[in-house]
Order: C-alpha cells, then structure tokens, then sequence
C-alpha cells in the first residue's frame, strides 16, 4: 500500500478519535467555544475521507481517457476542504450570535478542557506528520489536510484560553466571543487552501528553485546539442511535467539526437523525482537569441 494512502487512511482514525473526545468535551460544558472546536473536528473527518479518495484516484495510472495521469484529483480534494472550511466556519457564526443573545455559565468546565486538551495534542503530532510526510511524497491533499489541523490546533488553544479567561472572570459572553475568532481564523485558513489548490489546477509553474535545477541539468547533460529553448514546466499532483525544444547541429543524425535526449530526461528524472519529460528535437536553423539554455561544453 503506498504511503500516501496509509497516511490519508491515519487521518481518517485520527479524525474520528479527536471527534469523539471533542463532541464528549462539548456535552459535558455546553460551551458554544467548544461547540465550534467539535464542529471543525467533523469537517477534519470529512475532507480526511475526501483526501483519501483523492489519493486512490490519483495513483490510478494513466488510461485512454486520461493520458497524462490523474494527479490532478488531489487538487480537487484540496479544494474542497477549503470549501468545507469555510461552512463550517459559517455554522460557526451562527452559533456565536445565539450565545451573545443569551450567554450561559458552563458545566464542568475544568474537565471539559482537559478532554479538549488531551485531543489538540493528538491533532498536533498527527498534523506535524502529515505536513512533513506530505512535503515529502509531494502529496498536495495530505499537506492541505495537515495545514488545516494546523488551524485546529492554534484555535483549540485559543478556545481553551477563552473559556479560562470566563471562568476566571464570569463573563460568559466570552465564551461566544471566542467562538466567533475561532470562525474568523476558520475562514482565513479556508480561504489560504482554496487559493493554494487552485493554483496547482491553474498548471502553475514549478518554483523557481526546481526551475533553476532543470536548467542547469539540461545545461550540463546537453553537450552535444546546440541550444535548448521554449522551457515550460508545470506541477500535477506528485508529478511534475516538463517540455522544451532541443536545438541540435544540422547535421546530427536520429540516433545522435536521441541519444543527447535520453541522457537529458534521465538526469531530470535524478534531480526532480516523478518527472515527465518532454523534449521536441529541432534542426540548428531554429536556434534563437533569448529565453535560450546555454549547453556546456564535454
């Protein structure tokens, strides 16, 4: 099983773990804080489910009707769970204004919090490994699922200092009040996903820290071509697409020419894993004089 999907299916138990001990911390305080903290864990559930399908979906091979892959699903996923970020960010809201209009004194809330507590610090270690897993499988679904854990994490604490501060002091309507920044934050951290996975679908171009790393690869595994021009890249899923044309001397023969492009893929391939190359060989009349790679010399 790969290890994207062990990690999407992780999340998954963790979700349903953190939920129940979030719903236990809720009923025994009837905090509309705490309430809020419960409400995300459920939406944690559901875009872990939505990541786990993405993460199937997108190991699929390619078929006759996808033939560049499916690594664009996890994108999707992506986005819906800042969509489902942001809903619940609105039910959120919703449960902030009633609390205002009629704030109440909370039941147990010591052991209520410690409950909540005990489920942040779960949240907190599993959204460290999803973030550091996911950077490195190249997983877009798992970073916006630790990223959004993250989130939970910071407003859980926030939550927790909220209904301290009110039971300190017997303002209630803190309580509420607290709520509300956890909906606030909620729709930021929503908002930052959508714009992040929108990217990856809009074929945005690799950073420009992997960029340099192709160009020097095709400029020193080059030798024996003239130029290469017309570079583009673009970022699916794990797999990073690359084209350009090759410029090679007019009197290069096929079996010259392929040969030059075996040795370029094959060392994109080491510098930038799961890669998928595409190289258009041209006569040395289609030279150009900017935009251009430079080959260094054997």
């Amino acid at each position: 099983m790969p290890a994207t999907l062990k990690l999407a299916i992780g999340s998954l138990v963790v979700g349903l773990g953190v939920l129940g001990l979030k719903l236990l911390a809720w009923w025994m305080t009837g905090s509309v804080a705490l309430y809020s903290d419960a409400l995300e864990s459920t939406v944690n559930l559901a875009t872990a489910l939505a990541a786990l399908v993405a993460i199937r979906v997108a190991a699929m091979p390619p078929d006759a009707n996808h033939p560049f892959g499916h690594h664009k699903a996890e994108y999707f996923s992506a986005v819906l769970e800042g969509a489902m970020i942001i809903v619940a960010a609105v039910f959120i809201l919703r449960e902030a204004f009633t609390g205002f209009l009629d704030p109440v004194a909370l039941d147990a809330p010591i052991e209520g919090l410690a409950i909540n507590g005990a489920a942040t610090a779960v949240n907190a270690v599993w959204a460290f490994v999803l973030v550091r897993q996911g950077r490195r499988l190249r997983s877009p679904a798992l970073v916006a699922d630790g990223r959004h854990l993250w989130t939970d994490v910071i407003t859980s604490a926030g939550v927790a200092a909220g209904v301290l501060l009110a039971l300190a002091t017997g303002w209630w309507i803190l309580d509420p009040a607290m709520a509300a920044l956890v909906a606030v934050n909620i729709l930021w951290s929503g908002s930052r996903v959508v714009k992040e996975s929108l990217s990856g679908l809009m074929d945005e171009a690799v950073p420009e820290t992997v960029l340099g790393r192709i160009r020097d690869v095709i400029s020193s595994e080059g030798w024996g071509a003239v130029e290469a021009h017309d570079l583009r890249t673009r970022q699916a899923g794990a797999a990073t697409f690359v084209e350009f044309h090759l410029v090679v001397p007019g009197d290069a023969s096929v079996y010259e020419a392929h040969e030059i492009c075996d040795r370029i893929e094959a060392a994109i391939h080491d510098a930038v894993p799961q890669s998928r190359v595409t190289i258009h060989v041209e006569p040395e009349h289609k030279s150009k004089h900017s935009g251009i790679v430079v080959m260094d010399q054997a």
